[in-house]
């Protein structure tokens, strides 16, 4: 330990100890040792910790004050060296996890999953919700979420990726009504459209300069739910506007294809939540690590 430093667990003993001599005792170093331990610390903070009598020794204010920061570093220390001495890196304990029904259920359960499988000691509990729940009230650990989070000082959060969108629709729909060469000609064209709270959801694309444009489809087909929108495309009844990680399987096997690829390349953000702590649970962290360096290649259109 550095020399500005090793001054402070003896100053943390000798107000443990009540006094001077136990904390040598417990030091097992002099009393003379520890007085000028806490005197060089005394010097350098240019304050005093101790009132001192002949028979008596009380922290002053600002003893207090620097007994309770250290006290706090000490145990973060101690806690961290408990972790690894004791090989608490193999985690345990319940963790659970609330996620979107869909999107949980297709990319971040099979990577959760997956992860669980190597760490024998975690029971993992996922819930399927598109709610926004409680976390502290509900008893969760942590929960996923897409798009702009609101601003809240109790919860933290930690980015995994980004949904991705494109346009599409299957062979047998463009062979009959032609290919879509700009946004314009989508007028012409029949649309499955998503439901959010009653309106249809705009599509954010771009023109043949590259210009956004905010594309609001004609209400034909309109459902609530992405999966069965993507089933419609899928048997041909028009355009959808989805996720890359729910049809990039679609894709790849040519049963949808993308169109408009000058459309703008539209980013909503996936984050993992969890409530404010001063020390963050080890299966957390690890959970959240594998999403972040997971996620990001199954949620793409060509991963």
């Amino acid at each position: 330990m550095s020399d500005s430093l090793k001054d402070i667990p003896v100053f943390v003993a000798a107000v443990e100890a009540g006094s001077f001599a136990q904390a040598a005792t417990r030091l097992h170093v002099s009393r003379s040792a520890v007085g000028k331990s806490i005197a060089r610390l005394e010097e350098r903070l240019g304050v005093r910790l101790f009132q001192r009598t002949t028979r008596t020794q009380s922290l002053t204010d600002d003893g207090t004050l620097f007994y309770e920061r250290c006290h706090r570093a000490l145990e973060d220390i101690r806690h961290a060296q408990m972790l690894l001495e004791s090989g608490k890196h193999q985690v345990s304990g319940r963790l659970r996890i609330s996620l979107p029904v869909l999107f949980g259920r297709q990319c971040v359960a099979p990577l959760l999953v997956e992860w669980a499988r190597e760490h024998p000691g975690i029971t993992l509990e996922m819930s399927f919700s598109d709610r926004v729940v409680d976390i502290v009230e509900e008893g969760f650990d942590m929960a996923i979420r897409n798009g702009t989070l609101p601003d809240s000082s109790s919860l933290v959060a930690r980015k995994l990726g980004e949904h991705r969108m494109v346009l599409c629709a299957a062979p047998v729909y463009l062979a009959k009504n032609g290919v879509p060469l700009n946004v314009s000609a989508l007028n012409a064209h029949t649309t499955i459209n998503y439901l959010q709270a009653g309106k249809v959801l705009p599509w954010q694309l771009a023109d043949d300069e590259g210009d956004g444009h905010i594309f609001i489809p004609k209400s034909q087909i309109n459902m609530d739910d992405l999966q069965a929108i993507a089933d419609a495309a899928l048997a041909g009844h028009g355009i959808a506007w989805l996720p890359c990680w729910m049809v990039r399987r679609d894709v790849k096997e040519d049963k949808l294809i993308p169109l408009l690829q000058q459309a703008r390349d539209v980013r909503f953000d996936v984050q993992a939540v969890w409530s404010q702590t001063r020390h963050l649970p080890l299966k957390v962290r690890l959970a959240v690590d594998r999403l972040v360096a997971r996620l990001p290649d199954v949620m793409s259109i060509d991963g």
